[in-house]
């Protein structure tokens, strides 16, 4: 159940994408409009701006969800009790918090990867069954108009500590909320999904490349034609543990007033998912 590794620019590309995304849940694109050097060099930066402290400044708040989130109120992935292996910042398009210690890379590497991720459901939009395309509430498309809460979280997985918690992982299994994910190539491996055999398989993401999959919004609203899977990134071994792993997801949502499934609209769903982690993070 590996998926399919996309050339951007072949005749063939929005199938091949679509399928593998109707087959995997995940696609991974190659020779896109998004620059290698310009990830790496933004890994580089962001790693620094976490492990010199300034981050600390930039801590959430109990009620909001923009900014740093320090190891200790990292996110715990719903259906577990230990928390995720992990840091990271969160930059919204209304944001006010982002880091004067950085350069402003991240909110164009932002605007690229939005492009990017408008012409993958373009090709979802023109390849996907008519029986399907007529459930929508507007062309997959479209749900991005408007929308004020795309999420880009820049993720720093520190090198493996003795004394982590028994049973923590850097990401444990989960399906995101989102409409769609753009995740360019970390530097380090570890993604996996998990397949429809039960199996777990490892995504595909040479440097240069970008891994792309569904979230919980597509999938209802395809009602399961292009599924959310499940996927984790696992603690790594031998020298890779003492190495941190730099990670830059895009999560793209829908619009707040697009319908996704059974009337209910996408900050609906968005509210109830955020509202469940707090609950669990709150009973840690």
């Amino acid at each position: 159940m590996t998926p399919d590794v996309v050339d951007f620019t072949a005749a063939d590309a929005p199938e091949r994408f679509t399928e593998s995304l109707r087959t995997t849940g995940f696609a991974v694109v190659t020779n896109h409009p998004l620059s290698w050097e310009l990830v790496q060099s933004l890994y580089a930066e962001w790693e620094e701006f976490f492990t010199s402290g300034a981050a600390e400044a930039y801590t959430v708040g109990p009620d909001n969800q923009e900014g740093y989130f320090p190891p200790k109120i990292a996110e715990t992935a719903k259906g577990r009790t230990v928390r995720d292996l992990k840091e990271f910042f969160h930059v919204y398009p209304w944001s006010d918090k982002y880091p004067s210690e950085v350069s402003d890379d991240a909110m164009r590497y932002r605007d690229i990867a939005t492009d990017v991720a408008s012409t993958l459901l373009g090709w979802v939009d023109a390849n996907i069954p008519s029986e399907v395309a007529e459930k929508l509430s507007r062309p997959v498309a479209d749900m991005l108009t408007g929308n004020s809460r795309t999420l880009l979280r820049i993720l720093r997985y520190p090198p493996l500590e003795s004394d982590a918690p028994e049973g923590a992982v850097r990401a444990a299994a989960h399906e995101d909320i989102n409409l769609l994910t753009v995740l360019p190539a970390s530097n380090e491996t570890g993604l996996e999904l998990l397949g429809a055999d039960g199996e777990w398989y490892e995504v595909p993401c040479d440097p240069g490349s970008i891994a792309v999959n569904c979230g919980e919004m597509l999938d209802r609203a395809t009602e399961g034609y292009l599924p959310a899977t499940t996927h984790r990134v696992v603690n790594p071994t031998g020298e890779a543990a003492h190495r941190a792993r730099m990670s830059m997801p895009l999560f793209l949502a829908a619009a707040d007033d697009v319908i996704i499934t059974d009337g209910r609209t996408a900050e609906e769903l968005l509210a109830e998912r955020i509202a469940e982690l707090r609950s669990q993070d709150s009973s840690d």
